[in-house]
Parts: structure tokens; C-alpha cells; sequence
């Protein structure tokens, strides 16, 4: 499994949704709280998005919760 990281913000519920769903898959994640630390801010900023949840896996960018584009990065098989 790639490594799998979450840019959330605090009170977002788009954001626990993404959390909620990938703990529901049984995948592990590091969340990056863009309030709580403003390098996570700032990598967001670099990468051009300018909202959260941004999910990052491999090469895949997802913004808000998305089933069908996580379902295509996490079973890039299918």
C-alpha cells in the first residue's frame, strides 16, 4: 500500500468523512492538520490547492471525499 496522507483542517466535516472512510478500509494514514501546523499549510499552498480534505496517495491527488477517485488509487488494479 502506498503511503497515504490527509491535509484536514480542524472542524471540517468533509475532512472526517475522509477519515471516517479510510479507517472503515482498514488504511492507515498520517494526518497533516493544515491550523495546527503551517507547514502542512504551506505544502498545500505549494501544490496549487487551496482547500481541505486533500488526500494524497501515490501519485493520486484527491480533493473532498470522492469515492470513486479513492476506490481507483487504492485498487489501481481494478
Amino acid at each position: 500500500m502506498e503511503n497515504v496522507i490527509v491535509y484536514t483542517s480542524n472542524n471540517c466535516p468533509h475532512c472526517k468523512q475522509v477519515k471516517s472512510f479510510l479507517c472503515d478500509q482498514g488504511i492507515e494514514f498520517e494526518e497533516r492538520n493544515i491550523e495546527k501546523n503551517d507547514e502542512f499549510a504551506q505544502q498545500v499552498w505549494d501544490m496549487g490547492v487551496r482547500a481541505v480534505p486533500l488526500t494524497i496517495i501515490g501519485e493520486h491527488r484527491i480533493l473532498g471525499m470522492n469515492k470513486l477517485q479513492f476506490n481507483k488509487a487504492l485498487n489501481p488494479e481494478a
